[in-house]
């Protein structure tokens, strides 16, 4: 039988994961102490980063549930504290890994996180719909996802993932919430109920490089960016604070729908950005016969990949095609996308397998250090 120290109950505490940083509460920092008596009833010490934490419950029954299952444990109680600045401090330095503050870890030479800004022409192609679906369809291949809400004035992203939980900070760190697998950052975290965003170009530019900079991601191996329709103020400041985001346009079968979208793929020349693909959303309507009801018309993303192809130089796919199902618009206005559910719809199909190839797409080696130096 196994002597029941404080030196076994820590090693077991690893086993806890902070549901928002992904990090055992150990490495955080967050075990302030533990107590056990010769009866056996263990007292176990947590500091959260804030007094209101909403994941307070989650950790209380993970620890306790960890703790209550070694051998030898009577009882267990959970002392809940706060961290005091000195901590908040220390797990700032932690988290960051000694790199300076305001850097955007996405652009520097060795990040290995593929990243994509997610864009269309014109409003009401599905942008947002894609985006929290092909992320909870990566995630749900075991990457870790991250998803940007850089749709400033028109933010979806918190409601569409279904986040309900407020992003913590730790003094200047943002630990963003984390809905279906995916980490999750919106303007919209941080406004009133349906308060407009009345913001003009710089302001928009400070908010992105805040999302980017000053938020934790961790090791992400993609960072999905929602941009706003059109070619403005976002787009413009995505490309300068990622110039290696690539772009995914978004359009829909329709002859309008595409000439607008091939003028957001164009400006990827303008930045010097490439556009890996084109998403036709909306592509038709599978009906219970087997057929196929074309509502937007046909050939809307064979227009623009074939465009875009031609005026960039170099071949940009239709990578896929994503039927209209009433499931998929439901899952967004539920928050339970439907890449996430169970189930094998062509919508679902279609968004599987364009989450694939994303998923296996390389970064390039230029400018990363290969670890080997001459003799």
């Amino acid at each position: 039988m196994a002597v029941l120290t404080q030196d076994l109950v820590n090693e077991e505490l690893k086993k806890v994961i902070d549901p928002e940083i992904r990090r055992p509460i150990t490495d955080l920092g967050m075990v302030r102490s533990v107590d056990i008596t010769d009866d056996g009833d263990v007292t176990v010490g947590v500091d959260l980063t804030t007094a209101g934490c909403p994941l307070r419950d989650t950790l209380t029954d993970d620890v306790e549930r960890v703790v209550r299952a070694i051998e030898g444990v009577k009882s267990v109680k959970v002392d809940m504290g706060v961290m005091t600045e000195e901590q908040k401090q220390q797990l700032r330095q932690t988290l960051r890994g000694g790199v300076p503050e305001r850097q955007i870890p996405f652009n520097q030479p060795g990040s290995l996180t593929r990243v994509y800004a997610i864009s269309s022409g014109k409003g009401g192609v599905g942008k947002s719909s894609m985006t929290v679906n092909l992320a909870t369809a990566m995630a749900k291949l075991g990457l870790k996802v991250g998803v940007v809400d850089a749709d400033i004035y028109g933010f979806s992203i918190p409601k569409m993932m279904g986040v309900d939980t407020p992003p913590q900070v730790v003094d200047d760190m943002i630990i963003p919430p984390v809905a279906h697998g995916v980490k999750v950052i919106s303007i919209g975290m941080f406004m009133e109920e349906n308060t407009p965003v009345v913001w003009r170009g710089p302001m928009l530019h400070r908010a992105l490089e805040q999302f980017f900079a000053d938020v934790y991601w961790g090791d992400l191996d993609a960072l999905l960016i929602d941009l706003p329709p059109g070619t403005g103020d976002v787009a413009i400041s995505v490309a300068q604070l990622i110039p290696s985001a690539e772009i995914l346009v978004v359009t829909t079968p329709q002859a309008a729908a595409a000439e607008v979208a091939e003028r957001a793929g164009m400006m990827a020349k303008q930045t010097d950005q490439r556009v890996i693909g084109v998403v036709e959303n909306m592509s038709y309507l599978a009906m219970p016969d087997g057929s196929k009801m074309n509502l937007f018309g046909t050939g809307g993303g064979e227009v623009v990949a074939g465009r875009l192809s031609q005026i960039l130089g170099y071949p940009v796919p239709l990578s896929a095609h994503v039927p209209l199902e009433q499931a998929l618009r439901e899952g967004g206005d539920l928050g339970k996308p439907l890449a996430g559910q169970d189930g094998s719809s062509e919508a679902q199909a279609a968004i599987a397998s364009l989450a694939k190839k994303l998923s296996s797409r390389a970064r390039g080696l230029a400018g990363r250090s290969l670890g080997v130096s001459p003799k």
